[in-house]
């Protein structure tokens, strides 16, 4: 127990005395984390609302919440008969209310509001041809029951192409910065180190190990990483609640983008991992220098 209350004071002692590097340190952690962190909650949403047309579906009929049964059979038998349709999958309300279910995961209250009933049937069309696509979508747009047609035309996959190359620019800047957060949290310990040098040097002679000096450090650059980390993964959370409302009220082609709070606590929980292991591994690096190994 005294050996934990030496480590905890001298861990608040060293952020103290370093304490405009310790809020830079922790400031580029939570920068960097909250780009990372953005970015893997945009590719989620990205890979929901483009899953159908990565299994060449190429158009998604939906129906209307309140559409009757034979309004659904007409739709069903006109796509079983459509020459250029090659196949059409039935997404009943069963199946929608599993999906519903998987994007709202830990929402309770929603869940327990909306029942299979509320939400609506639709059917994943396959064209034989990815040409024949716009007819098929025009057929059956503006029908008696029918809400819209969804479709993977041109626009779509340029607009894929796009998001890959800003996906790209993204990562590359949340690597700078990632690499930036670990240098400023080596400098952190380092400055630390120097400052302490003489007491380490007695500690050393006196028989501590070389843990026992570095336990403190690695807390320091543990605390920075997991603060900024913490920061970022509430960051997520606000993200996918302000992404998540903007798709939802989307009547466009991002009508098919979702997000769920499980994706949020997927980004977070990588954020936190990422974060605090910069933070140790920047302490590591940082007492190194002045510790044999």
């Amino acid at each position: 127990m005294s050996r934990l209350r030496y480590f905890v004071r001298e861990t608040l002692i060293s952020l103290r005395r370093n304490v405009m590097m310790t809020i830079a340190g922790i400031m580029t952690v939570f920068i960097s984390l909250m780009l990372f962190g953005g970015i893997l909650v945009v590719v989620k949403a990205v890979d929901h609302g483009t899953s159908t047309w990565r299994h060449n579906v190429e158009l998604e009929v939906w129906m209307d919440v309140k559409a009757t049964g034979p309004q659904i059979a007409t739709i069903k038998s006109e796509l079983a008969s459509d020459p250029q349709v090659k196949s059409a999958s039935f997404v009943s309300h069963e199946k929608a209310w599993e999906i519903f279910k998987q994007i709202e995961r830990g929402n309770h209250a929603l869940l327990e509001s909306v029942t299979p009933a509320d939400l609506p049937v639709s059917f994943l069309v396959v064209p034989k041809d990815a040409k024949f696509t716009p007819a098929v979508a025009g057929r059956f747009t503006g029908r008696s029951g029918v809400h819209n047609v969804t479709t993977a035309d041109k626009q779509i996959k340029a607009l894929l192409h796009g998001i890959h190359i800003l996906r790209a620019i993204f990562w590359a800047m949340a690597g700078v910065l990632l690499a930036a957060s670990v240098f400023l949290i080596v400098n952190t310990i380092r400055l630390a180190t120097y400052a302490r040098r003489r007491e380490i040097e007695v500690m050393k002679l006196v028989g501590a190990s070389n843990w026992f000096v570095r336990v403190p450090f690695l807390a320091e650059g543990f605390v920075q990483g997991a603060i900024g980390a913490g920061l970022a993964f509430g960051g997520v959370f606000l993200l996918e609640s302000w992404l998540g409302a903007v798709l939802a009220r989307s009547k466009n082609l991002f009508s098919t983008f979702y997000l769920g709070t499980a994706d949020a606590f997927f980004a977070g929980i990588i954020v936190l991992v990422i974060g605090i292991s910069i933070g140790v591994l920047g302490s590591l690096i940082g007492i190194r220098r002045f510790l044999e190994a």
